[in-house]
């Protein structure tokens, strides 16, 4: 799903956007580090300004996902911008405040912004409020293919007052309010979207120090057409499906025995492993398998790596994929959203290889990005290292990261582990585990 943005001037109409500045929020897709909330101040709708975040620094983030109930967002400073974190998958709306300061320009004048976005299905979107502590705000109403925006200072609509709108290349169209407070927006085709709309009151008054003689409040809503995002993009689908295709899988896989040795944490093991088809791990032979956490950790890797390796694992039906946003230059490759399942998953695809996967998990984001790959005799991907990121889903703060090592051999047809490592860091230290299968015969 494309970013949702807010994007507020910094001046009255936007008749130069190359020359003014933009406060925006851009409300992200799930991406590495979960769901994000980023606060900008630029002269374009893409990138903050360094110079300008700590004149935005002071703005206030909250978020709705319940009617009525407000929740502050905390935000922290980066290089070029603010950020903050969302639960994935949920209908909200963010609304933010920020008192930017006493600006001399015809008059003196004390200048605020009210930025806000929101993201979601319409009907869930609808039950959801305004802010009393936000004097000015923007409602939005969704239809099929327009939306309803009821302007309100205090409370009470504000008529035939100026609503400009903003889309993503900052083009300009210029509404008007009715006796009621309200316009309508026919929404002209998918993409993200902002409205904005300025309240000016007489009114005097020192903020530092400073006098002003006018109070200068601008109000946005941004959002991203369509709201849930669930479109499909063929040129999406068919990057996935090329990438799933050039993944090194086992047709017909007939399971293996082998020996196993294992360091787990100073502890060494050996023992003989047996894996079926469907992944499903035994350890019956000669000699035993003593150690039971070896035992569960050995059970893990194999059985994850069966079930990621044959095909009857993969996604059966034509998935439905768009492209999460518009960049086309990140390292990492271009990110896809999945609609369906379980999880909040979203995909970043370079060079025909999936480089990324991010999932929620709850309490949770996870983020594997590959490190490393290998080409086998087929010509198809196989992972030689790559990390895995947990972290916690309403701060984003890492809890732990895992980084794991393949090695391959081939036996017969299929490309089996030669060996597995994997290293774990967290506040509680740091675990090596690795294991080396020998002596491997096909069921």
């Amino acid at each position: 799903m494309l970013r949702m943005m807010t994007v507020i001037a910094l001046t009255g109409l936007l008749t130069s956007a190359a020359q003014a500045h933009f406060l925006f929020i851009q409300i992200g897709p799930h991406a590495e580090a979960g769901r994000t909330v980023e606060v900008f101040f630029s002269e374009r709708a893409t990138a903050g300004d360094p110079k300008f975040v700590a004149k935005i620094a002071q703005t206030e983030l909250w978020r709705q996902d319940q009617s009525g109930k407000f929740i502050p967002l905390p935000v922290k400073s980066g290089t070029d911008r603010l950020r903050g974190y969302l639960p994935s998958g949920q209908a909200v709306s963010v609304i933010g405040r920020c008192e930017y300061g006493v600006l001399k320009r015809d008059k003196s004048f004390l200048l605020k912004y009210y930025p806000k976005a929101v993201s979601g299905k319409p009907e869930d979107l609808a039950k959801l409020t305004r802010y009393e502590a936000i004097p000015l705000e923007i409602m939005p109403q969704f239809s099929s293919d327009s939306v309803t925006l009821t302007v309100l200072h205090d409370g009470r609509p504000v008529p035939n007052t100026a609503v400009t709108t903003v889309d993503a290349d900052l083009q300009n169209e210029e509404l008007k309010t009715d006796e009621m407070g309200k316009v309508v927006w026919k929404l002209p085709a998918a993409g993200p979207y902002a409205v904005y709309v300025k309240h000016v009151t007489a009114q005097e008054g020192t903020r530092n120090g400073e006098a002003y003689q006018e109070l200068r409040e601008f109000a946005t809503l941004g959002f991203d057409w369509p709201l849930d995002g669930s479109r499909v993009d063929a040129d999406a689908v068919a990057m996935f499906e090329k990438a799933i295709a050039a993944r090194a899988a086992w047709k017909d896989f007939p399971g293996f025995t082998s020996s196993v040795t294992v360091y787990l944490d100073g502890r060494r093991h050996t023992g003989t492993v047996t894996v079926k088809p469907d992944g499903e791990v035994s350890f019956g032979a000669e000699p035993v398998f003593e150690d039971e956490a070896a035992r569960d950790w050995v059970r893990d890797q194999l059985h994850s790596m069966v079930i990621h390796r044959v095909p009857s694992s993969g996604i059966r039906s034509t998935p439905v994929l768009n492209f999460a946003d518009t960049d086309t230059d990140n390292p990492l490759g271009r990110l896809l959203t999945f609609h369906g399942g379980r999880f909040a998953s979203t995909y970043r695809i370079r060079d025909d290889e999936i480089i990324v996967v991010n999932r929620n998990l709850g309490r949770e984001n996870m983020s594997l990005q590959m490190l490393e790959s290998e080409r086998n005799a087929d010509g198809k991907v196989l992972p030689r290292a790559y990390q895995v990121q947990y972290r916690d889903a309403e701060t984003g703060s890492i809890n732990r990261v895992e980084t794991f090592r393949n090695r391959w051999q081939r036996v017969g047809a299929f490309d089996l582990p030669e060996t597995i490592g994997q290293t774990i860091s967290s506040a509680g230290g740091v675990s090596v585990r690795s294991l080396k299968l020998t002596s491997i015969k096909l069921n």
